[in-house]
């Protein structure tokens, strides 16, 4: 049995990327939640614009993971 070094160095390395990335998208869409109770808790008001930046990166977030379970599936 021979392993091919390059193409598991090349899986390591994307996944690593893909899961930092993934990891850093849901942190800045809890920061941006958390930045709206803030906001509320203050009475400042606004905050929208956290609150749909929040949303975007969990949507982001989501429909990187169903690419992922797709990709596991088989593509047909």
């Amino acid at each position: 049995m021979k392993i091919d070094w390059a193409a598991l160095g090349s899986v390591f390395g994307v996944s690593l990327v893909a899961t930092v990335g993934l990891v850093a998208l849901f942190t800045l869409g809890i920061a941006g939640l958390s930045r709206r109770e803030r906001a509320v808790a203050t009475g400042a008001g606004g905050g929208t614009l956290a609150v749909t930046g929040a949303y975007v990166c969990f949507a982001a977030c989501a429909a990187a993971v169903g690419y992922g379970i797709y990709l596991i599936m088989g593509k047909g």
